[in-house]
């Protein structure tokens, strides 16, 4: 008998910032090895059985030359001075047709596949709701994103992208799922540098 595969959410992966404390793109930041940008997305990849979004600044030719070989549709925020929210709207505009959205940041440089794996089986069992990275009353990425939030999400403005919005949801409408290799992110120089001292793979198949 054939039974049909466990649901899984589109992959938008948002790398169109400015990084202005860091000083330059951080999703072309290299730590043992590998960019943050091509790491994100190999490690995506396990959970994506369609291209995944990757929304970048204009012109990049080097954002997709650092994603050859892997399945990615880009899209080229030409708003990005707007805010994080202009990347979160343009990501969910692309993905609008999904059942469900996956947005997750470039800079997470511990982020491990069980981790995401976690966050998706929660979905699974909750698929109208909001699952996301969170502790207590707190909130945030990665998460995940219901068709039905689409809307609101369209709406949202400024640098807060989804944190707000998620924020005031009810309590039955949000599942936090404790992700500890999400907890750390690259900001400054001083993270990055802290980072390219650390053991971390670069292969994300763990």
């Amino acid at each position: 008998m054939n039974r049909s595969l466990p649901p899984l959410p589109e992959v938008l992966v948002l790398a169109a910032g400015f990084s202005r404390r860091l000083g330059k793109p951080k999703a072309l930041a290299r730590v043992h090895g590998i960019s943050l940008i091509r790491r994100t997305v190999r490690l995506l990849a396990a959970f994506s059985v369609r291209q995944i979004i990757v929304v970048i600044p204009p012109r990049s030719a080097r954002y997709r030359a650092e994603l050859r070989g892997l399945n990615v549709t880009f899209a080229e925020n030409l708003q990005r001075a707007d805010g994080l929210s202009s990347s979160v709207r343009l990501g969910i505009s692309r993905g609008r047709y999904s059942s469900a959205l996956l947005v997750v940041p470039v800079d997470l440089m511990n982020l491990r596949r069980r981790d995401i794996a976690r966050l998706i089986s929660r979905w699974r069992a909750s698929r109208r709701r909001v699952v996301a990275k969170g502790f207590a009353d707190h909130a945030g990425t990665p998460l995940i994103v219901p068709r039905w939030l689409y809307g609101p999400a369209l709406r949202i403005a400024g640098d807060l992208g989804l944190r707000e919005l998620v924020r005031r949801l009810p309590a039955d409408q949000l599942v936090r799922v404790s992700l500890p290799s999400a907890a750390r992110d690259i900001d400054t120089p001083l993270d990055l540098r802290n980072a390219r001292r650390r053991f971390v793979l670069s292969d994300p198949s763990f």
